[in-house]
């Protein structure tokens, strides 16, 4: 019998124009966390794509138990006991929890002696076992819509761990989660571990790979770089490994000098009585507004409110002390503001469109000739403008936009709006689910917007990322802004004071 429940020998796997794993591998023991890292396009998912039987390899071997197998579609590694958790979660919201979890197998029997019909007894009764098991004392038989998210990814486990799991594979499980749910997750998982369960877990938070995982596999351009005890790893070993460089810096010299006020908001309050008031703040050329707060802060709804996806029932806008009427996006986006979204992949890309689609979307008016006709030329070279410019690693502009890493997709995402030549960009969770190189050049292209005299308003839940990169943080609590702090005083402990100060 083999030590390693699974292991992956050279796998290699190509997509057109990229080889996205090069002879990579992977071994996992039974009752261990086995940590899978590097930066975005590393080929992590792709590897773990192929393990579940969603891609198929071009190269390479699965051994289970020390015997060579086939997995060719993820109901066969599911026979196998391979669960796998995404990190884009696919709920089905007005269907019950027991149907969730039972979705494609449901337990069956027979009416009149012969018709199969669905055996809803025996599911719910199965699915209020599972529930325990994660330590969710729900009602099967309630709607899954009316859970929050961490309750479902509670849920998508219970489902993965059904049967006879034996490899469970997290793909940045916490992205979403606030530290009370992530510390209800790492519960989860330390019993799946008493219970033999191999987990592999995918993520960018050092912290949490540091105190859940027993080894680290780490990644770099598709091919196996090594793997370590994580009891002997530090961030700065893991870090170098996974860029293939030392980051001196974690946040890139910045060269803006901030100039007059050009952006005003006064006593800005949200029609939702529940959601932002009476905020009011300003905004200066060539600056970086941090906006800091917990969750439930109303940072992303105030913003919202701004672009005109969030009415409002109160408040003014000025730019350049003329007031701005903003109903709607598209009067935002006349005026010269930007946002780009929090839900990347939710409202932020299109992904069934390519590359070339998803940057010139914003601006196409500038791309049509005749009143009717797109200038494709013009729109490739935009593309072709925004790969040097902001080193987009995609291998042609047709390419879709959805098999970019996740850096990527954000550069292109920024690359959208700034064809639009914005005076004003809103930049909420600029690097969530985001590595630590592609965040560095993330920053780079902040700062240099700001060095060029854009006016930049940056949300962001990690600390480091607002003290390293704000001339100014405006701190929330509950809808309110409850001060603002200059880049240079700031510390967690006076933004935490803030992000607290409850009424």
């Amino acid at each position: 019998m083999s030590e390693f429940v699974l292991e992956m020998r050279d796998v290699c796997k190509s997509f057109p124009g990229v080889k996205a794993l090069d002879h990579a591998q992977l071994k996992l023991r039974p009752g261990k966390v086995h940590a899978l890292m590097g930066e975005n396009g590393a080929g992590k998912s792709t590897l773990m794509k192929c393990m579940f039987g969603i891609y198929t390899m071009d190269e390479g071997e699965i051994y289970i138990d020390g015997e060579k197998t086939a997995i060719r579609d993820p109901l066969e590694a599911w026979d196998k006991g391979i669960s796998m958790v995404h990190q884009e979660l696919q709920p089905i919201p007005a269907r019950t929890i027991g149907e969730n979890i039972f979705l494609g197998r449901y337990p069956m029997k027979k009416a009149l002696g012969f018709i199969p019909i669905v055996d809803h007894d025996k599911m719910y009764e199965e699915t209020a076992k599972l529930l325990e098991r994660v330590h969710m004392n729900f009602d099967p038989r309630q709607k899954l819509g009316t859970l929050t998210v961490s309750q479902m990814q509670s849920v998508e486990i219970a489902k993965a761990v059904a049967g006879n799991c034996r490899v469970l594979i997290l793909d940045e499980p916490t992205s979403s989660l606030t530290q009370n749910e992530v510390e209800a997750l790492f519960r989860i998982v330390e019993d799946l571990k008493k219970e033999d369960v191999a987990v592999v877990y995918i993520s960018h938070k050092m912290d949490e790979i540091l105190r859940i995982s027993d080894e680290v596999t780490i990644m770099r351009d598709g091919q196996y770089i090594g793997t370590w005890d994580a009891s002997e790893l530090t961030t700065d070993f893991i870090i170098t490994k996974m860029v293939g460089r030392e980051l001196t810096n974690l946040y890139p010299k910045r060269e803006n000098v901030p100039g007059e006020v050009v952006f005003e908001v006064e006593d800005f309050t949200s029609i939702n009585p529940r959601s932002f008031r009476h905020v009011s703040f300003n905004l200066r050329k060539g600056e970086i507004l941090g906006v800091a707060g917990l969750v439930g802060a109303q940072r992303t709804e105030l913003m919202e409110g701004l672009f005109g996806t969030r009415s409002h029932t109160s408040g003014t806008i000025k730019y350049q002390g003329k007031e701005l009427h903003i109903r709607r996006p598209k009067d935002a986006i006349d005026q010269g503001i930007a946002m780009l979204t929090e839900d990347r992949r939710g409202s932020g890309i299109m992904g069934v469109l390519s590359v070339a689609d998803n940057i010139s979307i914003a601006s196409l008016n500038k791309y049509v000739d005749h009143g009717f006709v797109l200038n494709t030329k013009k729109i490739n070279d935009l593309v072709e403008e925004n790969r040097q410019k902001m080193n987009i690693k995609t291998p042609s502009g047709k390419t879709l936009i959805k098999s970019l890493s996740g850096g990527n997709q954000q550069k292109v995402l920024i690359g959208r709006w700034l064809a639009n030549n914005p005076d004003v960009l809103i930049l909420d969770e600029p690097t969530r689910g985001i590595d630590v190189g592609a965040k560095y050049e993330i920053y780079c292209i902040i700062a240099d917007l700001a060095k060029q005299g854009k006016s930049i308003i940056m949300i962001s839940s990690e600390m480091g990322e607002l003290i390293g990169m704000s001339d100014r943080i405006m701190v929330m609590c509950d809808g309110r802004m409850t001060g603002v702090i200059d880049g240079k005083d700031a510390n967690q402990e006076n933004i935490m004071a803030l992000a607290t100060q409850f009424e």
